[in-house]
């Protein structure tokens, strides 16, 4: 793995001169005192055998004054405090602006110590974070930019990386898709790779300890545990570190090399991607034996890339582990990093990134499920039609082997990519009211999809059969849809085709529990600039305006369907349309002028509260429509046990089926938006000669 090329010196000197003695006027403890404050657990800290000690009395480390290149020295005057970003027991992470200097108004993150509660290793430990931060220069490291103290406290001005933790959004996230997977390792690979060169063993990698800037690349902070290692072989000693990440010989204390980082770093990989740790007991002893053993059960549904690369990492006997002294450079290079890059976006002259990326989705799962059979026929029978889309053909098909019915959504390669509605399908399908993706297969021209077979047929079809419906079972039925798509929402997930043709039963018996929203062909996942996804927690940082923008108004556009939905089950016709003999220019009209009947008919014994959150669905300004959240919330929802049970009015269903087509087939054939020219090129400005009025000409 190739490392950044970065102009660094004087490491390996500074990291040493880090344990000298300085401040001969500060406190003073004993060496046996010292070394009593430690526990068995944290084990013998060689850092304090590398002190000085004169006539038995140990010193206090001093944290020296650093300042950015080209800017003056800095004290705590200068920064204004705005918020604690976290805390512990050795002090506080402030965010701060500067407020003067030539960098007024910058923010920081800026970590402050007291001295007092520091004992002699977290002093050490400082000055040794300090040291290296100071003299490491890496676009995938934190930066330290001053560092000072009082008399109190110890003060490193950091970097302040807007997207916080990966800890956290692993921790929202579950687990990650491969893609954003390889992103991250990809640039903390460089890190490592560049502190090893270094001579550094980093030792504390986890999530907690891996920030994200708001673009989505990483930095890698919290060099309180690295190490520069002391020993001819070029071992360390130490037994520190979080303990599920640890390695095995850093585990058994026998001395570990930069190899040790490569360990966790393949427990990180094995988390980002399962949302698990690979090796995790009931206790710390259990952990501890679990790595030593080194037996890991390797989740399936990972692709072989990644699996060879996770048993490339967890060798036990560190002499045999990827990146190691005896493992020739060449492997360094692995496969499941081939033809990436975050930087040239263009991998390929001859296929644009859509291609790569469906061809990459598409072909890994298959691969995953299927090997080389790839064959829909070798494993199903196909069946009659169930369904016809713009890009694709819904039919039922039978396991060979099982004999268990399900639908198939066969879409053509040429016409549509179907690796978004893939993800999204495999990401959350697990919900309850998500249709569930069973298999897939790509033959090469066509893709296919197969997923339950919704015998209960579309909702409203269901809906306008049944002989009883009520105001109170149309507020079950909205209730199980809107907290679907709160769900998806609150993922970053917009479906876009919300049609009650796409809002089915899976069985027979009219519950709301067995809704299932479906066909995700249009759906879109909010992704950052870098192509990563990401939940609507960190769109301020990392997603453009105009994107963000775009996702709310797809959101506001769902909302909108599902209002429709709702009046058209409580009027028992549609808004906008009362038969296929509308046209697309009648429907549009009507659509945009927001205007729709609440009087006559079922309105007359619907409640108000049903009115109310109708209108407010519905309204013409996608921004002060209702949200999801704020739907759930509406006391039609919460009250539904006062709502009327008796039985509402219905149409012919065909003639209600016809006119709901002819709203979306109207929708759908919305005019794009004219193509901005410059004014010279218009009509206007060809006639007034090319001559631009100026206001004193007015």
């Amino acid at each position: 793995m190739s490392h950044c090329q970065c102009s660094l010196t004087g490491v390996s000197r500074n990291v040493r001169q880090s344990l000298d003695l300085a401040c001969a006027d500060m406190e003073t403890l004993s060496v046996d005192s010292a070394f009593a404050s430690l526990t068995e657990d944290e084990g013998p800290y060689e850092e304090l055998l590398n002190i000085a000690q004169d006539d038995g009395i140990l010193k206090e480390i001093d944290i020296s004054q650093h300042t950015k290149e080209g800017f003056e020295k800095a004290d705590p005057s200068q920064f204004e405090l705005l918020k604690v970003l976290g805390q512990g027991s050795y002090g506080k992470v402030f965010l701060v602006r500067k407020i003067k200097g030539s960098d007024r108004g910058q923010l920081y993150a800026m970590k402050v110590l007291r001295k007092a509660t520091l004992k002699v290793r977290d002093r050490v430990r400082s000055k040794m974070e300090r040291d290296i931060l100071a003299e490491v220069n890496h676009p995938f490291i934190v930066k330290l930019h001053y560092a000072f103290q009082t008399e109190g406290k110890l003060y490193l001005i950091l970097d302040f990386l807007r997207g916080g933790d990966l800890f956290t959004r692993l921790s929202k996230e579950v687990m990650f898709t491969e893609e954003d997977v390889k992103f991250y390792l990809a640039e903390l690979a460089l890190a490592l790779d560049h502190l090893h060169s270094l001579g550094i063993i980093y030792r504390d990698l986890k999530p907690e300890n891996i920030l994200l800037d708001e673009e989505g690349h990483i930095k890698i902070t919290d060099f309180g545990l690295s190490k520069e290692a002391i020993d001819h072989d070029k071992r360390a000693y130490s037994f520190c570190g979080t303990i599920e990440y640890m390695a095995p010989e850093v585990v058994n204390r026998r001395g570990h090399t930069h190899s040790a980082d490569w360990w966790s770093f393949g427990v990180l990989m094995f988390e980002m991607l399962t949302g698990s740790l690979p090796f995790q007991g009931k206790d710390r002893k259990e952990t501890m034996a679990l790595i030593l053993k080194a037996k890991l059960g390797m989740p399936q549904f990972l692709s072989p890339e990644v699996q060879s690369l996770i048993r490339a990492l967890f060798k036990r006997n560190p002499t045999n582990r990827l990146d190691s002294p005896g493992i020739p450079p060449s492997a360094n290079t692995h496969q499941l990093f081939r033809g990436f890059s975050f930087v040239a976006t263009n991998l390929d002259q001859e296929q644009s990134i859509a291609e790569i990326r469906q061809n990459s989705t598409v072909n890994t799962i298959v691969q995953q499920l299927h090997g080389t059979n790839i064959h829909f026929t070798d494993g199903y029978e196909m069946k009659e039609d169930v369904g016809l889309g713009a890009y694709s053909v819904c039919k039922r098909c039978i396991h060979k082997i099982t004999s268990v019915e399900y639908a198939v959504k066969i879409i053509d390669r040429a016409k549509k990519d179907p690796s978004e509605e893939i993800e999204i399908l495999l990401r959350y399908g697990q919900h309850p009211n998500i249709i569930t993706l069973k298999d897939v297969y790509d033959d090469g021209k066509y893709v296919y999809l197969v997923m339950e077979l919704m015998r209960g047929g579309e909702l409203l079809d269901r809906i306008l059969h049944q002989k009883s419906f009520s105001e109170r079972e149309t507020s079950a039925v909205l209730c199980t849809i809107t907290k679907t798509v709160e769900y998806l929402h609150s993922q970053g997930v917009v479906h876009r085709d919300l049609k009650p043709s796409n809002i089915l039963y899976v069985d027979e018996t009219g519950d709301p529990e067995s809704i299932r929203i479906c066909d995700f062909g249009f759906a879109k996942q909010l992704r950052a600039e870098n192509g990563l996804l990401m939940t609507p927690c960190y769109t301020a940082n990392f997603v453009a305006p105009e994107v963000l923008k775009k996702q709310g108004y797809d959101a506001a556009c769902d909302i909108w369907s599902l209002g429709i939905l709702l009046y058209t089950m409580l009027a028992g016709f549609t808004p906008f349309a009362n038969g296929l003999n509308d046209t697309p220019e009648e429907i549009l009209a009507r659509i945009g002028s927001g205007k729709y009947a609440l009087i006559g008919g079922n309105w007359d014994i619907v409640s108000d509260a049903a009115k109310d959150i109708v209108t407010k669905m519905l309204h013409v300004d996608p921004h002060q429509r209702l949200t999801a959240p704020q739907v759930l919330r509406h006391q039609w929802i919460v009250n539904r046990e006062q709502l009327s049970q008796s039985q509402l009015i219905r149409q012919d269903v065909q003639l209600v089926k016809g006119a709901m087509a002819a709203t979306y087939l109207a929708l759908n054939r919305l005019p794009l938006a004219p193509k901005l020219e410059p004014v010279e090129s218009s009509s206007l400005a060809q006639r007034r000669g090319m001559k631009r009025l100026t206001s004193t000409g007015l």
